[in-house]
C-alpha cells in the first residue's frame, strides 16, 4: 500500500513536457526534497515524458500517462505511453544511440534518467508502447544536514 498517489494524462504535444515536469515536482515536494533532488526527479521526467513523445508517437498523437506514488520516503513514477515501442530497450540505452538523428536527438535520454534516478525499469512492446518506471529515495532533513556536517568537517 502507498501513503499517496496520483496519475495525470495529457496529449503527447512537446508544451506538455513542462506541464508534466512541473506537476510532478510539485507531487514530489510533500517529501521536502532539496532542490538538487527535485531538479533531478524534474530532469528524468523531462527525458521521459520527451521520448514518449517524439520517439514512441513520433508525428502522430497520442496519450502520454504517468502515474505517481509515494511510500515513506521513496517517490516512483511510471511514464507511459501507447505509442509504437522500443525495438530492442538494451540498445536504446546506450549513450549517444537515437532513433530521430534528423531531430538532432543526443541519444542520452536513458543515460540522462539513470544517473539522477535511484533506478529505472523500461517495459517496451512493439506496436503497444512504452512504460518507464523510475525510483528515487528521498533524504530525509537529517540525513542531508549529517551529509553537509561531515562535508565541513572534512573542509576544516
Amino acid at each position: 500500500m502507498f501513503d499517496n498517489e496520483m496519475k495525470l494524462e495529457f496529449l503527447s504535444k512537446s508544451n506538455n513536457e513542462a506541464f508534466a515536469r512541473i506537476t510532478v515536482a510539485a507531487f514530489a515536494s510533500q517529501l521536502d526534497p532539496t532542490i538538487e533532488e527535485l531538479a533531478d526527479i524534474k530532469t528524468a521526467v523531462s527525458e521521459a515524458v520527451t521520448n514518449a513523445i517524439i520517439h514512441g508517437y513520433e508525428d502522430k498523437t497520442g496519450v502520454v500517462k504517468i502515474v505517481c506514488k509515494i511510500k515513506e520516503n521513496e517517490l516512483e513514477i511510471q511514464i507511459s505511453d501507447n505509442g509504437k515501442g522500443i525495438e530492442n530497450v538494451e540498445m536504446a540505452k546506450q549513450p549517444l544511440y537515437t532513433t530521430r538523428p534528423n531531430l538532432e536527438r543526443s541519444g542520452m535520454g536513458f543515460t540522462i534518467m539513470e544517473s539522477f534516478m535511484d533506478s529505472i525499469e523500461i517495459e517496451s512492446i512493439l506496436g503497444i508502447g512504452t512504460k518507464i518506471t523510475m525510483r528515487k529515495t528521498i533524504k530525509k532533513m537529517e540525513e542531508n544536514l549529517e551529509e553537509d556536517d561531515f562535508a565541513n568537517s572534512l573542509r576544516g
